[in-house]
């Protein structure tokens, strides 16, 4: 089912639900905007602009799309992020096309400057002037392989200065910038991504991400097996939950890579598994070996996209650190994806019970479940107190 599209049904049972249940039910929460949030690969955005969604950005008449915004790259490729609604007839800028540096509206043709500004209309006449409507422009920058941005009201709501040309904001007088993935660009770390797209709260899926007793799911792929969770580290901004567990996997050949594709050279053996809930996004780390991200682009109540991103390191090989440039960046390249059938299959099965869950918490909100791994507990209070900031 598409975002926007939901059945009038399905919106009063939502409507219903939030009337009945706690402001402060964990289903329920909104995200803290005051953060850099993935909303897009930089491959994503090409010539044509693209609409994506975020937390409720725009407020639109009911049952209009919530939380749309438009990207676009102006003429030097430089990216920049509008509301993605002409002010004129409030229809998607997102449909448009890119003239120049400005962004152009499909249904008159209106254009608008990347300060939201409206900067031409075709038939304007010469006893007139441009409207001087304006639309939302949010911070956003271009890093690491993706597109992050940040819906917080900077300029008015906290009084924070954003410098453009860092793309660093000033919030009560600390810095705060996109959590970045540098193994992006190392040569040393083999990326492969996998999109996450579900029917669910956004809570759901990092409470997965952060429950490493859930490799039970997992068999078939072998990913980990036998995680004991041995400490909690919390703090306002991040939990840190650390684990030992049983991996398949050992990088220490030039070979090794190969366990990616033949499970029967997979061995177990013990390594420490570390997993961080670093708001609103999340990482792990398993042995020396791999490090996984999961971006989050939060989209409704029950709608969730997220970019995950699995890196296999190749620190282990010394003597190919001291090969060309070129042939590492080659060797980088050509093993993109390499953990794709694994990274797909986890997401699928995640997915699936991710959305049983919210399900069952549709069709009766007062139920809840028994938990019995802390971690959860410290993720469940970081997202209270983030969404009341």
């Amino acid at each position: 089912m598409k975002c926007g599209l939901l059945p009038p049904s399905f919106e009063d049972t939502i409507l219903n639900i939030c009337q009945c249940v706690s402001p402060n039910d964990i289903r329920q929460l909104g995200i803290n905007p005051n953060h850099w949030y993935v909303v897009a690969l930089s491959g994503e955005v090409k010539t044509q602009p693209v609409g994506v969604m975020l937390w409720k950005q725009a407020m639109l008449p009911k049952g209009a799309a919530q939380g749309a915004i438009a990207l676009y790259r102006d003429s030097k490729g430089q990216i920049h992020a509008l509301e993605d609604r002409c002010p004129h007839r409030l229809v998607k800028l997102s449909h448009g096309q890119v003239i120049g540096d400005e962004l152009e509206c499909a249904y008159h043709g209106w254009r608008f400057n990347d300060r939201g500004e409206c900067a031409a209309v075709p038939y304007l006449a010469d006893n007139q002037k441009l409207p001087s409507c304006k639309i939302r422009r949010y911070p956003v920058k271009e890093q690491d392989g993706f597109i992050w941005l940040f819906p917080g009201n900077v300029e008015t709501r906290h009084g924070a200065s954003l410098q453009t040309d860092g793309a660093s904001l000033q919030t009560d007088g600390a810095s705060l910038q996109p959590m970045g993935v540098p193994e992006w660009h190392h040569l040393n770390y083999i990326a492969t991504v996998s999109v996450i797209n579900c029917n669910a709260h956004y809570s759901y899926l990092i409470e997965n991400l952060m429950d490493m007793y859930h490799g039970h799911l997992h068999e078939d792929y072998q990913a980990w097996a036998e995680a004991s969770l041995e400490d909690i580290d919390e703090d306002a901004h991040r939990i840190d939950a650390h684990y030992t567990a049983q991996s398949y996997y050992k990088i220490d050949k030039i070979w090794s890579i190969s366990q990616l594709f033949f499970p029967a050279l997979r061995r177990l053996h013990p390594e420490p598994l570390d997993v961080s809930y670093v708001y609103p996004h999340w990482v792990s780390t398993l042995g020396k070996d791999f490090k996984i991200y999961c971006l989050l682009c939060p989209v409704n109540e029950t709608q969730t996209k997220a970019y995950l991103i699995h890196f296999t390191s190749l620190n282990a090989f010394w003597r190919l650190h001291k090969l060309p440039v070129w042939f590492r960046r080659f060797v980088k390249n050509s093993l993109f994806g390499a953990a794709q059938k694994l990274l797909d299959g986890l997401v699928r099965q995640d997915v699936q019970m991710i959305e049983e869950e919210q399900q069952a918490y549709l069709q009766n909100p007062q139920r809840r479940g028994y938990e019995l791994n802390r971690a959860l507990v410290s993720v469940q209070r970081l997202m209270r107190s983030q969404s009341h900031l």
